[in-house]
């Protein structure tokens, strides 16, 4: 059942990711056409980067107000090891549980950003401390940016640790 859940969040987000980048683009990331025109996407990376560290910043103050509203209505959340959180009231109960962890150190970096002038696709890594034991943890993520009248926010993420599972 797990593996038949993996095969179709795989499908989907291929489905979205097709969708979304279905324009030329080049490898370099430096500009990306479509049909709605340019969009440069060295200075999206400074924008996503923003918000990724505004994100960051809400999880270690407990700010889920801001969290919340990072997310579009629609958005779909992947947690590892549990069922999907599906639209902004069940993810913000999924950050508030989240949350409960105690989160100690929290830090994502961007490793790849590609999309267009809809759809960004940030792929990257996480680190994080929590509990109290202060457990470590590192990973990776991928978020799916939608614009929405000009603001991008997450439509989609999902996350997953490095640290192999224990037979």
């Amino acid at each position: 059942m797990k593996q038949l859940s993996i095969f179709i969040l795989a499908v989907l987000l291929t489905g979205v990711l097709a969708a979304g980048c279905n324009n030329h683009h080049t490898v370099s990331g430096a500009t990306q056409n479509n049909s709605a025109g340019q969009l440069d996407l060295k200075a999206m990376k400074k924008v996503i980067e923003e918000k990724n560290n505004r994100f960051t910043r809400a999880h270690l103050t407990g700010d889920t107000a801001t969290i919340d509203n990072m997310f579009t209505e629609d958005a779909r959340s992947f947690p590892p090891n549990a069922e999907a959180a599906v639209g902004r009231p069940a993810i913000a109960r999924l950050t508030t549980d989240f949350l409960t962890y105690g989160l100690k150190e929290f830090s994502e970096t961007s490793t790849a950003l590609y999309g267009n002038n809809d759809y960004l696709v940030d792929e990257g890594t996480y680190y994080m401390t929590y509990g109290k034991d202060s457990t470590v943890e590192k990973g990776k993520y991928i978020n799916v940016w939608k614009n929405i009248n000009g603001d991008w926010k997450i439509y989609s993420n999902i996350w997953n640790t490095n640290t192999p599972a224990t037979p």
